[in-house]
């Protein structure tokens, strides 16, 4: 299961995960982020995965688009701060 919380201001997009990014759950993101994530560049996206439990490798995949798109992401925890280091070189 995973549930996706999308908020918006004047200067920044928020999209909260909470569950598990695998599998049909990567494509429903996928299909959610396609339909309402805005390109402008003056607005900051954020990624906040501090309540993602597990992600595939589906889901690696397509937070690593993401973070070429240049959404910031949030992470507490050693298992999903290391992961975001190997995906994203940060």
């Amino acid at each position: 299961m995973l549930k996706i919380t999308r908020t918006e201001t004047s200067a920044e997009e928020t999209w909260i995960l909470q569950g598990r990014l695998v599998g049909l759950w990567v494509t429903e993101l996928r299909k959610c982020w396609k339909k309402t994530h805005r390109t402008d560049n003056n607005l900051k996206c954020i990624v906040d995965l501090n309540d993602v439990t597990f992600i595939d490798d589906k889901g690696e995949r397509f937070l690593r688009t993401m973070s070429k798109e240049g959404v910031q992401f949030v992470a507490r925890g050693i298992y999903m701060k290391h992961l975001l280091q190997q995906m994203c070189g940060r």
